[in-house]
């Protein structure tokens, strides 16, 4: 009895061939996908400014007089006047307010509350996430930048907001200035974190407030496009000592030794 080895059959793979075209199904399945990827933002974004349209007129319309409501002579209930309602008493009520007796009329109300003990408490924290997110005032994010956190190596975006003062400058046992920085966390950045960073080590970016934001709400996946300009600054540069030789542009940084 003799061994005989398996024949294998050896098919050399060509690059010149065609590729194989893809099914009806495959093409389908893609061309459903690619709608989706036009249709969801757009029907997401409709469904929402719906719904909260909704939502206003619902609690608007009640206050409002029959007489004024569209429906009385159309017979048809439009949507969208409860937000025009709330639009307009808006405008009228800060008109107002910008005024002597308007301003009056608010510190005798506030000196109200103030003696009422859980109420006040209440009137004043959402009067500063008001005033906070609603005022116009100069007081926003300066510019994105990149720190290192939560360890040396790993870096992360963060909002540069002002440098530290005060107490928190004086406190801080360090020569050089500090920046507030705040790092937002992944996909709400309405939370994160409030760090005081030596001005050192903050790595300014190029792109804008709105680009950085929307890279972290992605998630990474939303890439802005790079400004042109030249790579990322940091603030301020750091001058090697003298007899120090220059580091090359991609060598990586050098390990400090380890001790003993």
């Amino acid at each position: 009895m003799t061994d005989r080895k398996p024949h294998i059959l050896e098919t050399p793979i060509d690059p010149a061939l065609p590729r194989k075209r893809p099914g009806i199904l495959a093409s389908l399945r893609a061309s459903f996908l690619t709608g989706l990827v036009v249709i969801a933002p757009i029907g997401l974004t409709a469904y929402l400014i719906w719904t909260v349209v909704g939502w206003i007129d619902g609690f608007v319309l009640p206050f409002v007089p029959a007489a004024f409501r569209p429906e009385q002579y159309i017979g048809i209930d439009v949507r969208g006047v409860g937000v025009i309602v709330f639009l307009i008493f808006t405008v009228l009520v800060g008109w107002v307010a910008k005024g002597l007796i308007g301003r009056s009329l608010i510190s005798w109300g506030e000196s109200v509350v103030d003696r009422m003990p859980v109420v006040r408490s209440i009137y004043n924290g959402l009067k500063q996430i008001a005033e906070t997110v609603f005022a116009q005032t100069e007081t926003n994010f300066d510019r994105a930048c990149l720190v290192e956190y939560p360890r040396k190596g790993i870096w992360a975006v963060a909002f540069v907001s002002t440098g530290a003062r005060g107490e928190i400058a004086r406190r801080i046992p360090r020569d050089e200035s500090l920046l507030s920085v705040f790092l937002p966390t992944t996909p709400n950045p309405t939370s994160g974190f409030l760090l005081f960073v030596p001005r050192a080590d903050v790595v300014e970016l190029d792109m804008s407030i709105e680009d950085a934001a929307k890279l972290i709400i992605s998630a990474g996946l939303v890439i802005p496009p790079e400004a042109p300009g030249g790579p990322p600054r940091v603030v301020p540069a750091q001058e090697p000592a003298p007899g120090t030789p220059a580091a090359a542009p991609d060598a990586p940084p050098a390990r400090a030794p380890e001790r003993a």
